[in-house]
């Protein structure tokens, strides 16, 4: 019994990591495309700090990302439940980031503020963690 939990835990620790990697990645790539085609840089220390700016925005947002989906598998694993399917979970988790990322650039009325869009990336990585659990009688 304490080797099932040992072992969904590893899971969640694996899965919380690769979350951090795939909202990290589409924050870069957000972070390119925004110097390379939405901002205004007129010389090359402009470029350089709008990408280290965006850049170091999408890794904090992605490392807050990380611990809300190791909170979130731990309290399921607390319960006995496992999460399946991580690495598609970690890909989906990514998409999100990159499309509301991308909307929000493209579109600067549908911005909302630090903290409803903090919400937004907290409830979808809840919601997208949750997703993943497997059913009781599976486990």
């Amino acid at each position: 019994m304490a080797g099932d939990a040992t072992n969904r835990m590893k899971i969640v620790i694996y899965y919380a990591a690769w979350a951090i990697v795939c909202a990290a990645a589409a924050g870069i790539l957000l972070a390119l495309i925004h110097t390379w085609r939405f901002s205004y840089t007129p010389n090359r220390s402009g470029l350089i700090d709008t990408i280290f700016a965006d850049t170091v925005t999408a890794l904090a947002l992605a490392a807050g990302q990380g611990a809300v989906a190791l909170l979130t598998g731990s309290v399921l694993a607390q319960y006995g439940r496992e999460l399946r399917g991580t690495v598609l979970l970690g890909l989906l988790l990514g998409l999100f980031d990159f499309t509301m990322y991308f909307v929000q650039m493209a579109v600067p009325r549908t911005e909302l503020g630090w903290l409803p869009d903090i919400a937004i990336l907290v409830g979808a990585t809840v919601l997208i963690t949750l997703y993943g659990m497997a059913p009781r009688s599976a486990v």
